[in-house]
């Protein structure tokens, strides 16, 4: 079974995308990057996205993809 720890830049992106009031569908096109890739990468499917893909999220965030992976 995964635990949390596993999926921590998963989690982070969820919570950073909530407190933003962003759903998925919202978010994932704010980003440009497909809902099912923020999906799977939210919930731990996909562990290590590409580093295209976290420069998206993380600009979208208003972080540094620094912020982002610690």
């Amino acid at each position: 079974m995964e635990s949390k720890q596993d999926n921590k830049l998963g989690q982070k992106i969820k919570e950073l995308r909530n407190k933003l009031g962003l759903s998925q569908d919202e978010f994932a096109r704010k980003a440009d990057v497909t809902y099912t890739t923020l999906t799977k990468i939210e919930t731990g499917v996909i562990k290590k996205p590409s580093v295209f893909v976290i420069i998206k999220i993380a600009k979208t965030l208003g972080i540094t993809i620094d912020e982002l992976v610690k």
